[in-house]
């Protein structure tokens, strides 16, 4: 091989490896999220992770549950309640829209927890039920009116208690989800309203982190 051929050798190489690093860095960073693309879809990502009210609730199966029962998966915790007539039925349909666009990875990694805010009439056969219509894999759970606050004061996704005792009664509460990560510590929130489109582009990133 002659001094030219070896030389062009070379650089014919130099160029493969560098399209090669470029290639293989596109691909594994084309679901990396982007700060101001996630803001962009309403997810705000806290500077620091914030411990979360570690409190104990029962499942829509009857079952106690703990906030460590729900790590190791990213987790979507939206505050509300089966008798409410918009906000919530909104939300869990988007919510189940989402999911059903998501790659089989991302939806693997995360779940969706309906936090109830009014106890009194949210039993676990009537959170059950009503998720049922939405994703037979959707959690929720409902506590004491003292530990639901706890639990929302930490995640500062506030909600005002409702008097029980007038009849048909609704509860004032927020439309934003808390997002914990697989470690069981506040990450961030999702603000609403909610885009479904740019959620569905964001959230496979995002739950790629531990």
């Amino acid at each position: 091989m002659t001094r030219t051929q070896k030389t062009v050798f070379i650089l014919v190489a130099l160029v493969a490896l560098i399209l090669g690093l470029t290639v293989n860095k596109v691909l594994n960073g084309r679901d990396q999220p982007n700060p101001a693309e996630l803001i962009d879809a309403g997810i705000i990502l806290l500077p620091q992770s914030r411990t979360v009210a570690d409190v104990t609730m029962t499942n829509q199966d009857g079952q106690p549950v703990q906030l460590d029962d729900l790590k190791g998966k990213w987790s979507l915790l939206f505050f509300g309640y089966t008798y409410c007539p918009d906000i919530c039925p909104t939300t869990l349909a988007q919510l189940r829209q989402v999911k059903s666009e998501l790659p089989k990875e991302a939806v693997d990694r995360l779940q969706v927890v309906l936090v109830s805010v009014d106890p009194n009439r949210d039993t676990p056969n009537q959170l059950k039920q009503y998720l049922g219509y939405f994703d037979k894999d959707f959690v929720g759970v409902a506590g004491s009116i003292e530990d639901t606050q706890k639990l929302a004061n930490t995640l500062s996704i506030p909600f005002i208690p409702a008097d029980t005792s007038k009849p048909g009664y609704t509860v004032d509460h927020s439309g934003n989800l808390a997002v914990v990560g697989p470690d069981g510590r506040q990450r961030g929130f999702i603000r609403a309203p909610f885009n479904n489109q740019k959620l569905v582009a964001q959230l496979p990133g995002l739950v790629k982190r531990d």
